[in-house]
């Protein structure tokens, strides 16, 4: 897949792409029926995206919400089968364009598009003027053709990002999986630590979620992809997020312990899948209570995970 970060001067061999475009936050049922309904015989696959998030940028102030970061975003599409990824910057410069000019500038004449898919609610440019049927009249005066994909529903609804927010904070992430078409994933890089769980017995991988939307704080069974280095491959493990009550911490950490490991990951980039809540956070009655419970919990994980 090639990333692409700007809309202009771009070489003849990565425009005349048949795209999907939208925030793709968690790339979900949704989001994914948007993207195969881009998918043509005769034209690349793109994606039309941005980053930073809009809303980060007209509310820089609000809590976060993103479900994924740029890097899992950007694993999980070319698990997709994505040639292009167009990141497109986004400023208030890129906002301020007219719906018109958008279509014409960035889309027609930067990009270079042949086709656009977009969900039925989509809106752009500036003040969220423009919608997906005025974007398909623009195509018809810009050379691209536009299709509109109705949204998708589950069990209570259309999917979106808001209901797997809520699953996730409850800790249904079977729930979750269910609407996002594949377990929610914390992708990034192993970062140091404290080594506290090395002592213990338990060493983990650390790693960062500032950003995100954060689900139950707690421990969860997980399924570990190493995306580089020389344990690139699958794993299982157990993964604690939570502020450490038993040391006194009060800041979210990802902390990933992978069954039956030996090595060095620190500075690898790891994407891991919540597959089931196992507990909440607790303080515990000194060391051995805590490895007792880490035992516990270890246990529990490797049977939900061999039995899927």
């Amino acid at each position: 897949m090639k990333h692409i970060t700007t809309w202009s001067g771009l070489d003849a061999a990565l425009k005349g792409a048949s795209v999907a475009m939208g925030n793709f936050d968690g790339v979900h049922r949704g989001h994914q029926a948007v993207i195969d309904a881009a998918r043509r015989p005769d034209m690349p696959l793109g994606i039309v995206t941005f980053e930073p998030h809009p809303r980060q940028v007209f509310a820089p102030d609000a809590p976060p919400f993103r479900l994924m970061n740029a890097e899992a975003r950007s694993n999980r599409l070319a698990k997709l089968g994505v040639a292009f990824l167009y990141e497109l910057p986004f400023t208030r410069d890129l906002a301020s364009l007219t719906p018109e000019d958008f279509a014409r500038q960035v889309l027609a004449e930067g990009l270079g598009i042949k086709h656009v898919v977009v969900g039925a609610d989509f809106c752009f440019g500036k003040g969220r003027a423009g919608t997906a049927q005025t974007l398909r009249e623009d195509g018809k005066r810009f050379g691209f053709e536009v299709t509109i994909q109705p949204l998708v529903g589950g069990d209570e609804g259309a999917i979106s990002s808001t209901a797997i927010r809520a699953a996730l904070g409850d800790g249904r992430v079977r729930d979750a999986a269910d609407m996002l078409g594949h377990y929610h994933r914390i992708d990034g890089e192993v970062l140091h630590g404290e080594k506290r769980g090395r002592a213990l017995g338990y060493p983990t991988a650390n790693m960062a979620v500032e950003g995100l939307h954060l689900p139950k704080l707690g421990v969860y069974a997980v399924k570990v992809e190493v995306l580089s280095g020389e344990h690139r491959g699958f794993y299982d493990g157990v993964a604690s997020l939570g502020v450490r009550p038993m040391f006194g911490e009060n800041t979210p950490n990802f902390e990933v312990h992978l069954f039956d490991f030996t090595g060095d990951l620190y500075g690898q980039h790891l994407s891991v899948a919540l597959v089931e809540y196992l507990r909440s956070e607790a303080k515990f009655d000194g060391l051995d209570a805590l490895i007792a419970q880490m035992d516990a919990d270890s246990e529990q994980a490797r049977a939900i995970l061999i039995n899927g």
